[in-house]
């Protein structure tokens, strides 16, 4: 066995040593060119059974704890990879001496393996202290309620209905119920489980099929809709269905998602269809949005042509799967106004990301604010189109229908890597909130979070309209999250911020044809990470650590916003996002942002196209990011380590608490476990990656199911403490919601039914959970 060792050692030496020899020529470490000396020294030592290698591998040992402290401080899943291999293998060492001890060294092997045992000790008694200790946790606690009464899109709603995807269409996640509290909430049990059927094919299914669907419910009906656009009526208590419509979309991989977030109800005051005076809106993966009864499910046959509208008609460019709506549309006023999604990446003659209002009682297209021709906000005639590859807005806009405007999270122009052909009309609305007059489509102020975004960086989510307490007064604000971190407050009424927005200095050097913004805005509120440094790379042992320390060596990196590069430039956040559609809760009484951030970074390399049809990264139509007729092709991937895990050390995924008052973070905790994410069902918590947001309730409960393993959980309001969770069948990413049933008793929806993307396990599960009767 000595023999063996003796060998892993050596080959463990050259290994790490040579690596370690490439990391310094790149202006890295040191560190592992003296561990692989150790190893390969311990290992030649122990090959010629001379003592003094039980004297050099302790030197190791401590000399590696040392350095790990140095880097990480005492944060347990930082100092893992670092000492876990050492430690393993210094104890198969001992273990050898203590069974087989040569008995003409007995002396010195027996000293030489003492002080091995004593750094051994010293090293996994550090480890046992740094698992106790908790260096990433952020402890508060959020104020109790202040005196301020709910704005107006969320009083007009009764308390006990969730009537729109953020349940008003202000979009706050916020519900008023507080049946359910941080003192009961872990007697929660399940009342109903539904099953709609629609599961994700992977052979004519794209990769992004997801269910993130959040329920509604209204007037005794609870409304969903499957990835496959299948319209479904529950009944709120029981489960049971009411009816079910399917809008018969089909397969098709051309699409980039295959996803609905959710339906869209309201009431018509007259209609020449006397059975549909009450509503159901359905986008679909096809380009139509169909309205449908709200008690029967049937087609309102006075809506469009035969109960539905084109939304393909005077699009540029299109071709089936390139333009859809994936999220639901809001109503005020009267009108209907609803984005769409566009193929990212394909190409740079793709459809136009317009944003359209049509009348709500006859599908009659009222106006149009095409971001590539703002001016022009009158339909247009038959025949003449929109501009193709504006910004679009493909997530939930929400409306105030006192102030008369909506908000809309602009999205990229594509390609979005490449920016060296973009308009000026695509600088002022790509990557922003622009609002928009809800009886004219005109622009009343745009923010943009992003100056000549490179990094895939939309605006991701829908705004939430809050009112925020201010100089002895109440504001009316807005709060917007994004991918790259910042949580924006602003005065809904002008754009301009009521927590500072300051520009900071940007990273430079894109590529040939292209420039980087100089500055980039941050916000006071922000779960923006630190920038990655070497000492951040991770792996499960030291030689996927020591690949990643490499790979960051290697890549393009000074910071936020390093411009992508031929060479290939780490992204960090990723397009992953901190915050996605998901986006975050408000809370507009205790004045808290609940926000769950997440933290994945990737890698752009961007690829010199030849001509304007040959396929770099991709192997079949449509050709996600190949920017046919731009200049580069875009190939983007995690960074990960050569075993599939993250290259940057967790935690990935936390709760967290964050005042509107002035920003601050009020408390954060590591959210999710490892249990799904490993071949080894291990509860680790972690904290891991989510998508999919958070909801919050008036009776200081909390609740968030988008973590990449398969749990549903509740978290107190006030200190962030995790209070109760229940495992699910599937991925559940997407955002819960919770309203009061005829029976009184207020429920908690979860859908379980994962995402493509994130890999985590398909389904098609609608579950019911209340406390017991």
């Amino acid at each position: 066995m000595k023999t063996v060792l003796a060998i892993v050692l050596l080959l463990l030496g050259f290994l790490i040593g040579g690596g370690g020899i490439w990391l310094i020529a790149l202006g890295g470490s040191w560190y592992y060119l003296l561990a692989g000396a150790a190893f390969a020294f311990t290992g030649f030592a122990l090959w010629l059974r001379n003592p003094i290698a039980l004297y050099v591998y302790a030197a190791l040992v401590l000399g590696s704890l040392f350095w790990a402290l140095y880097e990480v401080g005492m944060d347990w899943w930082a100092l893992a990879p670092r000492g876990g291999l050492i430690v393993v293998l210094g104890i198969i060492l001992l273990g050898l001496l203590i069974g087989r001890r040569p008995p003409n060294l007995a002396g010195a092997w027996r000293w030489g393996g003492a002080t091995l045992g004593a750094t051994l000790v010293t090293t996994i008694a550090v480890a046992v202290f740094a698992m106790l200790s908790e260096p990433d946790t952020l402890k508060g606690q959020v104020a109790e309620a202040g005196e301020i009464s709910l704005p107006p899109s969320e009083a007009s709603v009764p308390p006990e209905q969730w009537v729109a995807y953020g349940r008003t269409s202000g979009g706050s996640h916020y519900s008023p119920l507080a049946a359910i509290t941080p003192a009961n909430v872990g007697q929660l049990e399940e009342a109903w489980v539904y099953r709609t059927g629609d599961v994700r094919d992977p052979e004519v299914d794209p990769e992004e099929t997801t269910y993130e669907v959040t329920p509604t419910m209204v007037d005794g009906f609870l409304y969903l809709c499957t990835p496959h656009h299948i319209a479904i009526a529950l009944d709120p208590v029981s489960g049971e269905e009411r009816w079910r419509y399917d809008a018969t979309v089909g397969h098709s991989q051309m699409r980039q998602h295959q996803t609905c977030r959710g339906l869209t109800h309201y009431r018509v005051e007259t209609s020449a269809d006397a059975d549909c005076a009450s509503r159901i809106l359905l986008p679909t993966a096809d380009a139509r949005l169909i309205a449908l009864d709200a008690k029967t499910g049937a087609e309102c046959g006075g809506f469009g042509q035969n109960g539905a509208v084109d939304l393909s008609a005077n699009m540029p460019h299109f071709y089936p799967g390139s333009y859809y709506s994936t999220s639901p549309p809001v109503v005020a006023n009267g009108l209907i106004v609803i984005g769409g999604a566009v193929n990212d990446n394909v190409s740079t003659t793709e459809p136009s990301g317009v944003i359209r209002a049509y009348n709500s009682e006859t599908g009659e297209l009222v106006w149009n604010f095409d971001s590539g021709n703002p001016e022009q906000t009158e339909p247009l005639a038959q025949g003449e189109t929109y501009v193709g590859n504006s910004p679009n807005a493909w997530s939930m806009l929400s409306v105030d229908e006192e102030l008369g405007i909506v908000y809309a999270p602009m999205g990229n122009a594509p390609p979005d890597q490449y920016g060296g052909d973009r308009t000026e009309e695509t600088e002022r609305f790509s990557s922003s909130v622009t609002a928009l007059d809800l009886a004219t489509g005109e622009v009343r102020w745009v923010r943009q979070l992003v100056h000549h975004d490179l990094w895939d960086m939309d605006t991701p989510s829908q705004p939430q309209l809050v009112d925020i307490r201010r100089d002895g007064g109440v504001m009316p604000a807005l709060v917007q999250a994004t991918k790259q971190g910042d949580i924006y407050v602003l005065d809904r009424r002008t754009g301009e911020p009521l927590l500072p927005v300051t520009e900071e200095a940007a990273p430079q050097g894109a590529v040939e044809g292209d420039f980087t913004a100089p500055t980039q805005p941050r916000s006071a509120m922000s779960f923006a990470p630190e920038p990655l440094r070497e000492s951040d790379m991770w792996g499960a042992t030291m030689l996927d650590q020591l690949y990643c320390r490499i790979r960051y060596r290697e890549l393009n990196y000074e910071g936020r916003y390093t411009p992508p590069s031929v060479n290939g430039t780490i992204v960090y956040p990723g397009n992953f996002g901190t915050f996605n559609w998901g986006g975050v809760a408000v809370d507009p009484v205790r004045q808290v942002v609940i926000a769950n951030p997440v933290y994945l970074a990737f890698i752009v390399k961007l690829i010199p196209r030849a001509d304007d049809t040959t396929s770099y990264v991709s192997e079949q139509k449509p050709g996600f990011n190949e920017n046919y007729g731009a200049p580069y092709a875009a190939e983007m991937r995690p960074f990960w380590s050569p075993i599939g895990l993250p290259c940057q050390q967790p935690p990935w995924g936390y709760v967290a608490a964050a005042s509107l008052d002035d920003g601050d973070v009020v408390w954060q905790h590591r959210n999710g476990t490892v249990r799904d994410l490993s071949p080894l069902p291990l509860p680790f918590e972690m904290g891991v990656p989510a998508i999919g947001g958070p909801i919050v309730t008036a009776g200081g409960v909390a609740f968030h199911s988008g973590t990449l393993d398969y749990y549903v959980r509740a978290f107190d309001v006030t200190t962030g403490a995790k209070l109760w969770q229940d495992r699910l069948p599937a991925g559940g990413q997407a955002t819960p919601m919770t309203y009061e049933g005829a029976d009184g008793r207020q429920y908690l929806v979860v859908v379980a039914g994962g995402h493509g993307s994130t890999g985590t396990k398909p389904g098609d599960y609608v579950i019911a959970y209340a406390l017991p009767e």
